[in-house]
């Protein structure tokens, strides 16, 4: 008899922690690096290399442009003990028109460039989220923090906790195939009852794939 009471109480006892732990709150934390995580996947490495071709003529447009530049200053420099100061002035004003020219652009093609960052960027994090939203629920995970920002408050982390590469691996199985229009981001899982609904960062952190820049003249 007293076997029996001690086996049903077993049986009680467990069926009272699997209750509970599908009722609980989730528990577990872990981290990610957003900005790596975006552009490590197919979508932001295609739109990386995308982004790189784009910008490509302008890039050799402005090499060439400062390619000229360099070469007048060398004029002017052979030309410091032997040429007339017409000469030179007319050098000197050539140099500073080409230059202000060319930092202009720099500026323009840069700002340009950072609006198509910035527009890749909002479309793929904002599947991002919706990704990592879903895992996180499905994980039963509390907090997700993001670690990519140098200002992070995280000092220390486990690697065992770090998601990065799960989230990358799991939005690539679900990004559409190349040449079909951009399925809806997955839905968020229903919370069980009781359950806190995860908090979303309003924004993303400046991440931007990686792209060629030319260096203003001075």
């Amino acid at each position: 008899m007293k076997n029996r009471v001690f086996a049903l109480s077993s049986v009680l006892l467990s069926a009272a922690f699997a209750a509970f732990a599908q009722t609980s709150a989730p528990t577990k934390v872990g981290i990610i690096n957003i900005q790596q995580a975006i552009i490590s996947t197919n979508e932001g490495q295609k739109a990386a290399k995308e982004l790189e071709e784009k910008s490509a003529p302008k890039k050799k447009d402005l090499e060439r442009l400062q390619a000229e530049i360099n070469s007048l200053r060398d004029q002017l420099n052979k030309m410091s003990s032997v040429g007339s100061e017409d000469q030179k002035r007319k050098l000197m004003g050539d140099i500073d028109a080409k230059t202000k020219s060319f930092n202009r652009q720099v500026e323009d093609a840069q700002a340009e460039l950072d609006q198509e960052q910035g527009r890749v960027l909002n479309e793929l994090g904002g599947r991002m989220l919706a990704v990592l939203d879903k895992y996180a629920r499905d994980n039963a995970y509390a907090v997700i923090l993001d670690v990519s920002s140098q200002q992070t408050p995280v000092l220390f982390a486990a690697t065992s906790i770090d998601v990065t590469r799960e989230i990358v691996d799991l939005y690539n199985k679900n990004a559409p195939p190349p040449g079909s229009s951009a399925a809806p981001p997955p839905a968020a899982s229903k919370p069980a009852p009781g359950t806190p609904a995860q908090t979303k960062p309003a924004a993303l952190p400046p991440a931007k794939p990686a792209a060629p820049k030319v260096t203003p003249a001075k």
